[in-house]
């Protein structure tokens, strides 16, 4: 079927012209198009055309979004949205002073909602992501990343990953499965860290791989999770297995993770709140994507990453709530937008390209997804504004109309 999607205010393309991702000087070019439509066929872009050549297409459907402004589908590529139970009161004392390694250190922060994982069914735990997933399928959320992470043994990491299989069988949106095994040692095995990277390099990945349960492997490179030793090991297993490498790294201290990520050329490094000045060069012929997380630094009150330097060193850089219970409980991906123009100082324009095609290179789909370019798939975000700096002026708001995704609506404000 052809379809027309018209009589737009903008057309917010974020082309690359074929190079599928936006670093340095190019990431503040979004293409911003008027009078513009696009032409779509069986789901996939076929073209972005001049309204001037509209009497050239014969459509079989033609939608008419008139004072809109349409940007690619958003892109959500770093999520820990697979959880269960609240961290509220951890998150009184992070307020009241108490600094979230504390936490972390006497047995709370992760291992609260490990607990909470543990004792919750599978079916249970599928009850809880659905209202999450719908939220952020009405922010123009198309493709969305879930780690697990919160169950840190066989069972429960194995439980967690048929969730968001399930998940992604259940809507319309496309739902990347990362394996997060390595998010910290389990009470359990806190004397024996050994044996819990056994566990996982012998067990854990092996499973995952063989019924292709997850795309990504990741890990926490942290004084208070794994050194870089044991993420190397890790990351060497879980790559002969054909699982793809990201790493939550340089959040609170350094440690070794970037460096491991790097020479293991991981689709990202996630966090990057405290990198070194000197390290900040390393990203400058690489093809490994930068991914920040500006919630995280409101939720804890510290620094934010410098969005600023990495660009000046020609980083790919890109933008995600990092939704979870404890250090970023924001399911608001606008908010995150607009923190970072506020906070980071980032264009708004590269914020657009930071939560499209650059997220879309984040999660390896950028060659299928994150701008409107021929050949794409055919997923939007429609916003009822008539100019794209609306969406990071409006902190917060949800300005989103329609969520396309393969050129059907899976979302429609009332």
């Amino acid at each position: 079927m052809r379809k027309l999607f018209t009589n737009f205010s903008q057309v917010i393309t974020c082309d690359t012209k074929g190079i599928n991702y936006k670093q340095g000087n190019n990431l503040s070019d979004i293409a911003a198009l008027e009078n513009h439509s696009i032409v779509i066929e069986d789901g996939i872009i076929k073209d972005v055309v001049p309204d001037s050549s509209l009497y050239k297409i014969n459509p079989d459907q033609k939608l008419n979004f008139k004072g809109k402004t349409i940007l690619p589908g958003l892109i959500d590529c770093h999520t820990h949205t697979a959880f269960a139970g609240s961290r509220a009161n951890e998150f009184k004392e992070k307020i009241a002073g108490v600094h979230y390694e504390e936490i972390a250190k006497r047995g709370g922060g992760i291992l609260t909602t490990v607990n909470a994982v543990r004792n919750s069914s599978l079916t249970g735990l599928i009850e809880l992501i659905k209202p999450r997933v719908k939220e952020f399928i009405a922010q123009g959320v198309t493709t969305l990343e879930i780690k697990s992470g919160y169950g840190l043994d066989f069972e429960n990491e194995i439980k967690l990953l048929h969730a968001i299989k399930v998940l992604d069988e259940i809507f319309p949106i496309e739902i990347v499965p990362t394996f997060l095994g390595a998010h910290t040692f389990p009470a359990e095995f806190k004397q024996d860290h050994k044996g819990y990277v056994d566990l996982i390099c012998e067990k854990m990945i092996p499973h995952i791989a063989k019924n292709n349960l997850a795309e990504f492997c990741d890990g926490f490179c942290e004084t208070t999770a794994f050194n870089s030793e044991e993420i190397d090991k890790i990351f060497s297993t879980a790559a002969a297995y054909g699982l793809k490498l990201k790493l939550h790294t340089e959040q609170f201290n350094n440690v070794g993770g970037l460096d491991v990520a790097l020479n293991r050329s991981a689709i990202s490094v996630d966090h990057l709140e405290v990198i070194a000045d000197k390290d900040l060069n390393k990203f400058q012929n690489s093809e490994t994507v930068a991914v920040l997380l500006p919630g995280v630094s409101l939720f804890l009150d510290y620094s934010f990453a410098p969005a600023r330097k990495l660009i000046e060193n020609n980083a790919i850089i890109a933008l995600a709530t990092d939704y979870n219970p404890g250090s970023s409980h924001i399911l608001n991906l606008h908010l995150i937008m607009s923190l970072a123009s506020i906070k980071m100082k980032m264009k708004m324009e590269e914020v657009i390209n930071a939560v499209t095609i650059n997220a879309a290179k984040a999660l390896n789909r950028e060659k299928q997804s994150g701008s409107i370019e021929q050949g794409k798939n055919a997923d939007f975000a429609v916003f009822d504004v008539e100019d794209y700096s609306e969406i990071i002026y409006n902190v917060g708001r949800n300005l989103v109309t329609h969520t396309i995704k393969d050129g059907e609506a899976v979302f429609q404000k009332d």
